[in-house]
């Protein structure tokens, strides 16, 4: 399990128990923005068959140096660049990308072309109006494009409490989030790109919020405790959002 925090592995779990419950033998996967290629080489670890792949060349040399299972393979191409083969999948997933896109649209668009008539999409975001967005995330943004002395203070203090500016999910460059979605307007997207959204899962609630984040990044229970008591909490308070689509048309 490369994953350490509990709400990446509540992920994973989602991710696996959706595959297991809804593939065909032999169904092949596709991973899309798959970074280091953690959740691909899990599910290699399982047996299934997954190509990932990411327009970072630093994030697949990454994956690819850690790849031991010859079901798994990773390569630096678009979503866009794979429909021109006609090949499609019986699983697509899009984890934590959405959120990095100007136009997810244009992307979803393509990955209806790529997935099987009766096959499932995994998409999972974090919550736009979620805890860590709305204090963490949107600041951090707005501090950034001031560049100024505070921004400046902010990155010594993240130096100095042991955060890295990468995620152990992906090595790209740019992780900046530009998207900031809502449940209902996932769902909107979703219809727009001819997709239904039958399934949402909850994530975490405050355990990546800082100072939240300094004492639960020490202490695993308070992870786990933290996504338990998401679980009972409405969706605009859970910081991301865990779902299954399916296609709506051919």
């Amino acid at each position: 399990m490369e994953f350490e925090r509990f709400a990446d592995v509540k992920r994973l779990k989602f991710i696996t128990d959706v595959l297991e419950a809804r593939l065909p033998s032999g169904a092949e996967v596709l991973d899309v923005g798959c970074g280091n290629g953690v959740i691909s080489r899990s599910l290699g670890e399982k047996g299934l068959s997954v190509r990932g792949i990411d327009v970072s060349e630093k994030a697949i040399a990454r994956a690819r140096e850690l790849n031991k299972f010859p079901s798994v393979h990773f390569d630096v191409v678009s979503a866009e660049q794979l429909v021109a083969d006609g090949h499609r999948y019986h699983a697509v997933i899009c984890s934590e990308v959405l959120e990095h896109l100007n136009d997810p649209g244009k992307l979803l668009a393509v990955l209806h072309d790529l997935l099987d008539t009766n096959g499932v999409l995994i998409v999972t975001v974090p919550n736009g109006v979620g805890p860590r967005e709305l204090f963490v995330t949107r600041p951090i943004i707005a501090m950034q494009k001031k560049n100024n002395w505070m921004w400046a203070s902010v990155q010594k203090m993240k130096r100095l409490f042991g955060y890295k500016g990468t995620t152990v999910q992906s090595s790209a460059d740019d992780l900046t989030h530009i998207q900031f979605f809502t449940k209902t307007s996932l769902e909107k997207l979703a219809n727009q790109q001819r997709f239904n959204i039958v399934r949402f899962g909850k994530t975490n609630f405050v355990e990546d919020v800082f100072p939240f984040s300094f004492f639960s990044k020490k202490i695993k229970a308070l992870q786990r405790f933290d996504c338990a008591f998401a679980e009972l909490l409405p969706y605009q308070l859970n910081g991301g959002f865990m779902t299954v689509w399916e296609k709506i048309g051919q």
